[in-house]
């Protein structure tokens, strides 16, 4: 088979297990074995986790309301049909400080193993820093990340 076909009805979606942010594996469910596609809808008040990749970059895309992103010490907002590239070592987190939801593709290559229940201590301190279940500023978590040497 050439292609595989995912029809909106037929897409399964779930709570992530940290920020309970909900969500389709799209890669998943079409058996992508070279990237990772994932759809992220942020109710009003909702983040994903504060994080970092070792290998894969990723791409976002914000296909319905108004996304925000806050890479390294930097918070963005982009309107729908906005994207941006992010390399692997840079802190990001998609969080909603709006009253609406706000639906990201967040698409990754090459894929690479992000379940934090399969991670040891160094991997899940270097990853997520400040622990899978950190907020963004924005949303009453705190200071903004510290950026480390080379984050550059």
């Amino acid at each position: 088979m050439t292609y595989r076909l995912l029809r909106s009805e037929e897409a399964f979606w779930r709570r992530s297990n940290q920020m309970g942010v909900l969500n389709s594996d799209l890669a998943k469910q079409l058996g992508a074995a070279q990237l990772g596609a994932r759809l992220w809808r942020l109710e009003p008040g909702q983040a994903s986790t504060l994080h970092r990749h070792a290998v894969q970059e990723e791409l976002y895309l914000v296909l319905e309301g108004e996304g925000r992103i806050r890479i390294g010490g930097e918070s963005l907002r982009l309107p729908a049909q906005s994207s941006i590239a992010v390399s692997p070592d840079e802190l990001r987190q998609l969080f909603n400080d709006t009253p609406e939801d706000a639906l990201w593709l967040v698409v990754g290559a090459p894929t690479e193993a992000a379940n934090t229940l399969e991670m040891g201590p160094e991997q899940l301190a270097e990853l997520y820093p400040r622990g899978p279940r950190a907020l963004p500023p924005e949303l009453g978590g705190g200071e903004a990340p510290e950026r480390r040497a080379g984050d550059d």
